[in-house]
């Protein structure tokens, strides 16, 4: 009896150290697949980035921005809601586009940004086609949402951008 709790334990072992495991509603223990996989770091970051200062864990941000956009095959356009002291308070998913392209509109942005009383944002987006380069529209983009915003006296402390596994910072950039 010993010996086969042990070839048991030792098997699962085995099994758990070469692959994630995941518990199913009737309590049996499987291996995870990808997404599965994915979706668990997701949380893990967005409750590390939640209520953190900005400033003192840019890293951990963008983490949590390559694990959510880096392999999307859309565009999302998305928005960092950060207090007074640029803790954020909450990463909203805003507009959703094609291959190459989504549509922003400011007004949204900036209803959003006084419903979620925010003091500060940081813009996201990403490029699917994974070259991390701003084009012009994403440059006058940022312009128009930092002049709509700075009516309400909400900051742009950056824009990023998400192509695969580089994130892009425009402020690191000057452009901001």
């Amino acid at each position: 009896m010993t010996h086969d709790l042990f070839s048991s334990l030792d098997s699962f072992a085995f099994a758990s150290s070469s692959s994630l495991m995941v518990c199913d509603g009737a309590g049996q223990y499987r291996p995870a697949v990808a997404d599965e996989v994915l979706q668990a770091a997701q949380r893990v970051l967005a409750s590390q980035v939640r209520g953190a200062n900005l400033l003192d864990s840019p890293a951990v941000v963008k983490d949590f921005l390559r694990t959510r956009l880096g392999t999307l095959p859309h565009e999302i356009f998305a928005a960092l809601h950060l207090d007074a002291q640029n803790r954020v308070l909450d990463y909203v998913e805003m507009f959703r586009g094609t291959v190459s392209q989504t549509s922003v509109y400011p007004r949204e942005v900036v209803k959003d940004a006084l419903m979620r009383g925010s003091s500060a944002l940081v813009l996201v987006h990403n490029h699917p086609s994974g070259v991390a380069d701003p084009s012009r529209a994403d440059e006058a983009l940022t312009q128009a949402l930092k002049s709509a915003l700075s009516l309400i006296d909400v900051r742009v402390l950056d824009h990023l951008i998400v192509a695969g596994p580089t994130v892009l910072s425009f402020a690191e950039r000057g452009l901001i």
